[in-house]
Order: C-alpha cells, then sequence, then structure tokens
C-alpha cells in the first residue's frame, strides 16, 4: 500500500534522506564524545590562550583579532565564579588568579572551555572556547555577555 501510494522513487529518497539523517547524528554524537576528553588550555606566559583561526572562541586579551574580542567583565574572580555556576558552567580548575570551568550542551553534549585570570584594576579576562568543531555561530560571545549581565 506504501509503495503504490508514494511510488518507489519517493520510498528510496525518503529512505535515504533517514539514513543521512541518522549519520549526521552519529557524527555530532561522536564529536560530543570527543570534546568530553578535552581539558582547559590554561594560562601560557602570564596570559590566557591564543583563540586560532576558527571562529569558535572569543577572547578579553590584548591582541585578539577583532571579530573575536570581547572587553574583560568588571568585577573580581569570585563574581566570576558566581556568574559562572548562576548561568549554568561547572567548575573544573581554580586557584588565586585562575579559574576554568566548563558548559555543556543538552543534546550532542558538546563541551566548551570558559577560562578567567585576574586581569587586575578590578577587571577579569576572559576566554570562552569550543572544543571541536570550526565555528560556534555565536555562541561563545553570547555566553560571556550571559555570564557578564550575571555579575
Amino acid at each position: 500500500m506504501t509503495t503504490k501510494k508514494y511510488g518507489k522513487k519517493s520510498m528510496i529518497l525518503i529512505k535515504s534522506l533517514l539514513a543521512l539523517i541518522v549519520v549526521v547524528c552519529m557524527i555530532f554524537f561522536l564529536l560530543g564524545l570527543k570534546s568530553q576528553k578535552g581539558v582547559a588550555k590554561g594560562v601560557i606566559n602570564g596570559s590566557l590562550a591564543d583563540c586560532g583561526s576558527a571562529p569558535n572562541c572569543v577572547s578579553s586579551e590584548a591582541g585578539v583579532q577583532p571579530e573575536k574580542a570581547v572587553a574583560p567583565l568588571k568585577g573580581t574572580l569570585t563574581q566570576a565564579r558566581m556568574a559562572i555556576l548562576a548561568t549554568g558552567g561547572t567548575i573544573t580548575s581554580e586557584s588565586d588568579d585562575y579559574i576554568s570551568a566548563t558548559y555543556m550542551s543538552q543534546i550532542f553534549k558538546f563541551v566548551d572551555d570558559v577560562e578567567l585570570r585576574n586581569g587586575g584594576d578590578g577587571f577579569v579576562h576572559i576566554r570562552s572556547a569550543s572544543r571541536v568543531g570550526y565555528s560556534d555561530r555565536g555562541a561563545n560571545k553570547s555566553r560571556v555577555e550571559r555570564i557578564r549581565d550575571n555579575m
């Protein structure tokens, strides 16, 4: 009955599309698993790590490309820590002048890193980056602004 209603070519197309959807979902699932095995880059020579060339990172450190630049947070590391927890982050490492945290997406469990370091003078430098993938579609910049709004 189904074959008569839609025709053989339509059924092949529908099955092919469903197979493609399953393959894409499996790839995203595997990338999510891969992202869970990484760690934050940490402080390098007194600054948070460079963002690199992919558009999946933002940072307040000097010298970052303009399209990846965000302003440092005004406040203390303690206030930033509370803002991270309030916005759904999980603290993974903490010292007197550095905090690293992770955020995990709901569906495919992608992990992004957020790192903070005391910049002095009432400012905290921040870096937010995806562990896998090329583009983040603005997710990291949006996350920094949510943290800023919660300080």
